[in-house]
């Protein structure tokens, strides 16, 4: 019989994994929009070009400050363990 902590050490990482790949697949949808409502507006002449260009450089500056408050996560992640990248993958593949 197989110890629970052995069980756990497989499916904790793997869990990590698939909610990390969701988060990931769910932001770059959300940027999609995003950038077709940005680009829509300028196309229609809502906002110029180089009005559109700030909003992407602010947003650009915004998610570099959060991914630097989110490295803190990185050295709790097991990134390096197999079944945490089967579950990123799953997770990235989800819809």
């Amino acid at each position: 019989m197989i110890p629970l902590t052995q069980v756990l050490a497989l499916v904790v990482p793997f869990i990590f994994g698939l909610l990390i790949g969701v988060l990931i697949r769910r932001l770059i949808g959300v940027a999609i929009v995003l950038l077709a409502i940005l680009l829509l507006a300028v196309a229609v002449g809502y906002i110029s070009p180089s009005a559109a260009m700030g909003i992407i450089q602010s947003l650009g500056y915004t998610a570099y400050q959060a991914a630097e408050k989110l490295g803190v996560l990185k050295a709790m992640i097991p990134y390096s363990s197999l079944t945490f990248i089967i579950g990123l993958v799953i997770g990235l593949l989800i819809k």
